[in-house]
């Protein structure tokens, strides 16, 4: 049985064994997607420089991409100042980080004042996610 690497016991884990990872575009700086990854999914992904999550929906591990081809390589790997969330700088496949078919998750805009607000969509769908996933 193989130990942890010594880097990885500076990670704070939740009580579930989970972090929340940010991905970012590693050109622009755009945020793309919030995931979760476990012990595991953060070694993997610092050993081939692929993005790897955990679905909490799945309760598997999840190589982003391995159903739309939107892979997503890692420049870099950070640990914020509490050691309880990770940052990814990531060059991502095609464009598409969301299952929406979009750029990022991170599509909607609250518009108006806080009594009246609403969600705008403000990016458009890149490709028809019917497209994307078969």
């Amino acid at each position: 049985m193989t130990s942890a690497p010594n880097w990885l016991s500076d990670v704070v884990f939740d009580d579930n064994g989970l972090i929340p990872a940010i991905a970012q575009d590693a050109d622009n700086g755009q945020i793309l997607m919030v995931a979760w990854m476990n012990a595991d999914a953060l070694s993997e992904t610092a050993a081939t420089g692929r993005a790897v999550y955990w679905s909490r929906s799945r309760k598997r591990l999840w190589r982003k991409g391995e159903e739309s081809g939107h892979q997503q390589q890692v420049d870099e790997l950070r640990l914020d100042c509490d050691g309880d969330v990770i940052l990814l700088k990531v060059r991502q496949a095609g464009g598409i980080a969301c299952h929406t078919g979009r750029a990022s998750c991170f599509y909607r805009r609250l518009d108006g004042t806080a009594d009246s607000a609403t969600w705008t969509t403000v990016d458009p769908v890149l490709k028809d996610p019917e497209l994307i996933y078969k």
